[in-house]
């Protein structure tokens, strides 16, 4: 019988021959037989357990490395055009090994993303540690779920991040990818559901501890899919760029252009800057400039960085940390306007009248010096008299100036009526470890009003040059509210006593006129935020369909194309038609431009909702030491499960599950956005004041569950049980219905409305 082999020897063996790994395999390569078998077995047990083997099936391998044979997922070319696969079988504690996949002639073509079976050849000397050849595509990408990743004795299970999951998935032992307890991790779907009915899953990455302050925009980003890491190819365009000269340019050096941003911008991208007219036909009227960074000159169409930002599609933006469009030698250098640097822009000149209408523009592209960079507060101070020391000198040529040519367009925007929404903008502030130190509403100046005017101004115009030249743009477009959302909004309304008209063609000034009633009353916030709700999402399109919310003809993206890719189209467009390079709108450009409309409103889509998410889980985090707390808000939604509270003092949104309501079956009325118990008649409608109680907080979700403790001012009784909001509803008892627990007389408009309804359905049934 031959000597069972030391353990250094057979991990040897198994390095050398990986595709002779099972224990018969190495029986028969040591010359083992009958019962020095179970020797065998046993060294190769205790090698398991010391975690130098792990067991696949019947067959044993060093974890360290990756099978001879295995799935992975195609990566995106780099800048070479090489093709690289991730494994999706690496159960090793170190970084995953690269794969270069050497494809041959006869192929298919694979692509990013695209499963595939590939034998797989360690090499050394390399940036890469294994070489891979096709065996096959495999299907497409499976269901993926980001969760926290809890162990268990065969391996574990994992509790999806998202509020909507209603189920775990469960993960096998040889599928956990060396997953710790409690570690965030990302998986997908593998193989049938289990005997419970629950999805399995392998997991594909581990991505650290869920409850690290910083993790909370890392979820986001992970989970909506964001791009947050440049090729390097990218970085290494970015890098090679140099300053733009005047060649080819206007030069607008002696314009004291300023830029007026937040105090913690990083980024300068508009400029702008006001003077009285001097032309004798336009008595009281004025000359505006905005000035914007020239990021088509180094973004040049089809180059690394314009396929990059073209993926991307805009900015994304964090309380802890910005996910930009372009690396940071273009954003914060090259295309950032900093005080004193000659800086490439394309500028509009503006003629306002004295009632701040646009009687004439003209585009240039030209080289500007910034004379300031000034914050909100700083010329804000400036224009009310108190100017610092920075904006002192600027305040009478050009501070004072702006501010007069800001009156008169507010004159034009009054006339035009846009959509004059007051929404608080919260804004989260963190401790330099990343926790939320306080959450506070940011004041809205009318610097801040300034800008967004003038920035609205130039959009306008350049829309109108591009359109007036013939030559094709993306425009933003803002359909007109639909008709289920109008309704429901009017149900807010009549609820709070207010109305809005009904019966003719929807203009903003009838919406303005509602939150003029709502203004200074406790309703104003709820009004806003309903509006706001009955609104249709803005989007990008090569077609003009107009602007419902700004109440505009013509509308497109022209100030932002350090942060939105829609701009830089804009940019190129006009570039292009007025014949300034040829670093314009190209041709194939122009052929993929509702491509490129579809693709980056999704983009914008995918940044809010991981903006939103981001928030509510620091808002979470935030309240989760103050479980038990009361706290008062606003019914802001209502739901066949539940209310949904908009708190004072953050603004957070939590849930009043209706089991949480009271002891017994409430009835949802989805026309009145109402529950209303069936034996007290407690109603929970839109609009009310609430008290609740803080229940539970779960950073890891964002989610927030509330108990109701007053409804109006009033304390409601809850009696005890397991079953409350649950169940068929009682018999209701003859005679008089029982009077609410909460008395709350509805406004006549309302029932008279309800009475309408009714007479309506009664003529349909008739007929």
């Amino acid at each position: 019988m031959s000597a069972i082999p030391s353990k250094s020897e057979i991990l040897n063996w198994i390095a050398d021959n990986p595709t002779l790994t099972a224990k018969r395999d190495i029986a028969k390569a040591f010359g083992i037989k009958g019962a020095a078998r179970i020797d065998l077995k046993r060294v190769l047990k205790e090698l398991e357990e010391e975690g130098h083997l792990s067991k696949r099936g019947k067959t044993y391998r060093d974890p360290e490395k990756l099978p001879p044979v295995s799935v992975c997922q195609v990566l995106a070319p780099d800048g070479d055009g090489d093709i690289y696969a991730q494994p999706l079988e690496w159960h090793g504690e170190g970084p995953e090994p690269r794969i270069l996949l050497v494809l041959r002639h006869s192929d298919p073509a694979v692509g990013e993303n695209d499963r595939i079976l590939a034998r797989l050849t360690e090499v050394s000397g390399e940036d890469h540690a294994y070489e891979g050849r096709l065996i096959r595509k495999i299907g497409t990408n499976p269901r993926k779920v980001l969760g926290v990743f809890r162990k268990e004795t065969e391996g574990g299970r994992i509790v999806p991040i998202d509020k909507g999951a209603d189920k775990e998935w469960t993960v096998r032992a040889d599928a956990t990818h060396g997953a710790k307890e409690g570690e965030l991790v990302e998986a997908e779907q593998a193989g049938p559901k289990d005997r419970m009915g629950l999805p399995r899953a392998r997991i594909l990455q581990r991505l650290g501890d869920p409850s690290a302050p910083k993790a909370v925009s890392l979820i986001a980003i992970h989970q909506h899919g964001i791009p947050d890491e440049f090729p390097d190819e990218v970085i290494a365009e970015a890098d090679r760029m140099k300053p733009a000269g005047l060649k080819g340019r206007e030069d607008l050096r002696d314009i004291p252009l300023i830029t007026i941003d937040p105090s913690d911008a990083r980024d300068h991208d508009d400029a702008i800057h006001a003077a009285p007219d001097d032309d004798p036909n336009n008595p009281g009227g004025h000359v505006v400039w905005v000035a914007i960074a020239d990021v088509a000159h180094y973004v040049r169409p089809g180059s690394a960085l314009d396929r990059e930002a073209w993926n991307r599609g805009n900015s994304s933006y964090f309380p802890d940390r910005v996910v930009p469009m372009l690396p940071d030698r273009l954003s914060g250098d090259l295309c950032s306007l900093h005080e004193g640097v000659p800086r490439a822009v394309l500028a509009v000149r503006m003629v306002l009248d004295s009632e701040g209408n646009k009687i004439r523009h003209r585009f240039v592209r030209g080289l500007m010096r910034s004379a300031a960079s000034l914050s909100y507060e700083q010329a804000q101070a400036a224009a009310d008299g108190s100017p610092d020391d920075k904006a002192g000198p600027l305040t009478e040529d050009v501070i004072k100036p702006l501010f007069a040519a800001h009156a008169a367009a507010k004159k034009a925007r009054e006339q035009r009526q846009p959509l004059d929404l007051e929404l608080p903008e919260r804004k989260i502030v963190l401790s330099p470890e990343g926790r939320v130190t306080s959450v506070a509403f940011r004041d809205r100046m009318e610097a801040h009003k300034l800008i967004e005017e003038f920035m609205v101004m130039a959009n306008v115009a350049a829309a109108e040059e591009l359109f007036k030249r013939r030559y094709p743009l993306l425009y933003r477009v803002h359909e007109e509210p639909a008709a289920d959302k109008l309704d429901a909004l009017r149900e807010v309304a009549q609820a709070s006593g207010f109305t809005l008209a009904k019966g003719q063609v929807l203009q903003t000034r009838h919406l303005n006129h509602l939150l003029t009633q709502a203004q200074n009353t406790e309703f104003d916030e709820l009004v806003n935020m309903s509006t706001l709700r009955s609104m249709t999402q803005a989007y990008y399109y090569p077609e003009n369909y107009g602007h419902f919310g700004l109440a505009l003809r013509s509308y497109a993206h022209f100030t932002s194309p350090i942060r939105r890719y829609a701009d830089l189209v804009v940019h190129r467009a006009l570039i292009s038609a007025h014949g300034w390079g040829d670093d314009g709108l190209s041709e194939a450009e122009t052929e993929r431009l509702d491509e490129t409309a579809k693709h980056i409103s999704e983009t914008e889509r995918r940044s809010m909702a991981a903006e939103r998410d981001t928030t509510d889980r620091y808002l979470a985090a935030y309240l989760s030491d103050r479980i038990g707390a009361e706290l008062s808000g606003r019914i802001s939604g209502v739901q066949r499960f539940g209310a949904f509270v908009r708190l004072d003092e953050t603004g957070a949104d939590g849930l009043i599950p209706v089991r949480a309501l009271g002891r017994e079956f409430f009835h949802f009325d989805a026309d009145a956005q109402s529950l209303m118990g069936s034996d007290t008649g407690l109603t929970v409608e839109i609009g009310q004041r609430v008290t609740v109680k803080l229940a539970e907080a779960v950073p890891v979700t964002g989610g927030l569950i509330l108990e109701l403790v007053a409804l109006d001012g009033t304390r409601v009784a809850r009696g005890p049980g397991p079953m409350r909001g649950r169940g068929k509803p009682k018999p209701k008892p003859k005679g008089k219905k029982p009077k609410s627990t909460v008395e709350r007389a509805r406004k006549p408009a309302r029932e008279h409305k309800k009475s309408e309804k009714t007479a309506r359905k009664v003529t349909r049934k008739r007929k």
